[in-house]
């Protein structure tokens, strides 16, 4: 049996010591801006698309000394790392996703995020305080989250 792949793109978007996430009904967790990556749109397209779309905030990919910026041909920036996700969907049933995470930060002074979201600390993270919002009371983020938000914290105080 074949399972159904979908390409996805997730941003950890880091600001002023704190990372965005919102509570996911669907999936019932604590996570980071991201979706499904368009036709002919490539990852890092996606990513900003998906972090304006759902925060409001207009980002730029952080990337690490290990990008090589070739002019041709043309390259795509390189995500932090490469997960594949299960995801049991009740209305499509299960698959999964191949989800490239990246780092962003604001390009612009940031606006209120918009509903839903909140910025959480680097320590609320690490120490996984309990956050609450509507239609979730005092959940921590999950273990990947908070794994890759760190990464996500140590990638823009080294390259940001």
């Amino acid at each position: 049996m074949t399972i159904e792949r979908h390409f996805t793109a997730t941003g950890f978007v880091v600001h002023d010591g704190h990372i965005a996430l919102h509570w996911h009904p669907k999936v019932k967790k604590w996570l980071p801006p991201g979706g499904h990556i368009e036709s002919n749109e490539d990852p890092v397209q996606a990513v900003l698309r998906e972090i304006m779309e759902e925060t409001g905030v207009i980002a730029e990919v952080v990337t690490t000394d290990d990008f090589t910026d070739l002019k041709c041909p043309e390259q795509v920036k390189p995500p932090l790392t490469i997960m594949i996700e299960d995801i049991d969907d009740p209305i499509t049933g299960f698959h999964q996703h191949i989800d490239m995470i990246y780092v962003c930060q604001p390009l612009e002074p940031v606006p209120v995020l918009n509903v839903g979201w909140i910025w959480v600390s680097k320590s609320d993270l690490a120490e996984a305080i309990p956050l609450s919002s509507d239609g979730c009371a005092g959940i921590p983020p999950p273990p990947d989250v908070r794994v890759l938000g760190d990464r996500a914290f140590r990638v823009v105080e080294a390259f940001g």
